[in-house]
Parts: structure tokens; C-alpha cells; sequence
């Protein structure tokens, strides 16, 4: 008797499950089939899910600030000035295929501060970073070999971009080798240098009409920023 009990408790269990399994594979499928794929996702969540260890805020400004000044980019840079130059705090997203490209060190300018950056300006001579929205350029040979120029697009920000020579280039100051040496890396003269190892496929990725986007929590520009307010006067300053 036992035996026959036994056996029929399992045939129960085992006809339970056969019926609920098609029910759980259903909605299995169907919460898949729901989630949207990342074209469709806001662009700040699509940064999100290709760099998760970037400063949320960052992504979430840049995508604010790419909406309103070119919608359809193809490439877009994220630097985080609110992160130590000893991590990581470069992204290069390709938009259209939903990648991250690169996830790099990069340095900030000696008028900026030291491990940290903390001041930038719009000034020729300072050596500061500039924060903002800027735009890509040509690449070209300089002195400091193969660069990128930047034009910057919000005045008084960082529209003297190009006067003061503010490119993306290599470095020998920017390396892990170099910070634990110094527990920093090297600054520049206000450039967003990188590693010479990845100079020429980042800045290839990144030449003729992409956007580099520079954050730092500065309450001026975060309350005035026509790109972030998204003002009339940023599609003015977009199509120049």
C-alpha cells in the first residue's frame, strides 16, 4: 500500500510540472519578447548598460546634451573630470551600433589640479581643461604627433577650443606605469591626452563631426548650459 501511494504522489508531481513548465516558459518568452532592444531605449540608459562603471550623472548630461545639439551622431565621448586621472574616465560609444569602443585613461590640464581636477576655464595660457559639449574636427600631425582638434561649442565654456590648441592626443605621461610612479598621471596644457598605445584607432574613431562631451558638477554650467537646457540658442550654436 504504501508503495502504491508513493507512486501515486509522483505521477501527481510529475503531471503538476509538465503542466506548469509551458506556463513558465510562456512568460519567460514573453518578458523577453517585451524588452525593448537598445535602439530603442533612451540613449542615457543605452550609455548605461555599455559603461556601468561610469558616473551615472555624466552619462545621463551627455546624452541630454547630444539630444539637443545632433540627435543622429554616429560616435560619442564621455570624459568624467569628476573621477581621478588614476581610473579610467574616458568612453567612446559608437551609437549606431550600440558599442562601447573604448574605456581609457585620460588626462587633465596642470592649471586643473593634481590627482583631481577641480578648476577649468575657458582661458588661453591657464593650462585648465574645459568642460561642455565640443564637436570633432580634422585629425593632423603635431607636436604631440597624431591629434585631434575639438571645436568647442558653448560660449564662454569652451569655444576657444581651437585658439588655445585643446586636442586629443598621446601621451607618455598617461599610463599605469606612470601612475605608480606618481600616483597621478601626467597633466597637458589643458589637452585630453591618452595613451599613446590607442592614439590613432581612438582618434580615428572620433574625427570629422563626433562629439566629445567633458562633464564635471559645476553648478554655472549645469544651471546655464544651453546644450543641457536645450534652448533655442543651442541649435543656433549646433549648426554653426
Amino acid at each position: 500500500m504504501p508503495l502504491r501511494l508513493n507512486l501515486a504522489t509522483l505521477l501527481f508531481s510529475m503531471s503538476s510540472l509538465l503542466f506548469t513548465l509551458p506556463v513558465h516558459a510562456a512568460s519567460f518568452f514573453a518578458q523577453v519578447a517585451s524588452t525593448p532592444p537598445p535602439s530603442v531605449l533612451p540613449l542615457h540608459h543605452q550609455l548605461q548598460q555599455l559603461a556601468p562603471q561610469a558616473t551615472p550623472a555624466a552619462l545621463r548630461l551627455a546624452a541630454q546634451a547630444l539630444n539637443c545639439a545632433d540627435p543622429n551622431a554616429e560616435r560619442l565621448a564621455v570624459i568624467d573630470y569628476s573621477l581621478p586621472s588614476t581610473e579610467p574616465r574616458l568612453w567612446v560609444f559608437d551609437l549606431h551600433q550600440h558599442k562601447l569602443l573604448f574605456e581609457e585613461l585620460v588626462s587633465h590640464g596642470q592649471g586643473s589640479g593634481d590627482a583631481q581636477a577641480e578648476t577649468f576655464s575657458n582661458t588661453p595660457n591657464s593650462h585648465q581643461s574645459s568642460i561642455g559639449l565640443f564637436r570633432t574636427m580634422n585629425s593632423y600631425y603635431g607636436r604631440n604627433g597624431y591629434s585631434l582638434r575639438l571645436e568647442g561649442l558653448e560660449p564662454n565654456v569652451n569655444d576657444l577650443a581651437f585658439e588655445r590648441a585643446i586636442v586629443i592626443h598621446g601621451a607618455d605621461y598617461v599610463s599605469d606605469a606612470f601612475i605608480t610612479q606618481t600616483g597621478r598621471l601626467g597633466r597637458s596644457h589643458g589637452c585630453p591626452a591618452v595613451r599613446e598605445e590607442v592614439t590613432y584607432p581612438l582618434i580615428d574613431s572620433l574625427k570629422e563631426d563626433q562629439y566629445v562631451f567633458a562633464y564635471y558638477p559645476d553648478a554655472e554650467w549645469l544651471a546655464t548650459s544651453a546644450f543641457l537646457g536645450c534652448t533655442g540658442t543651442a541649435a543656433q550654436l549646433a549648426r554653426r
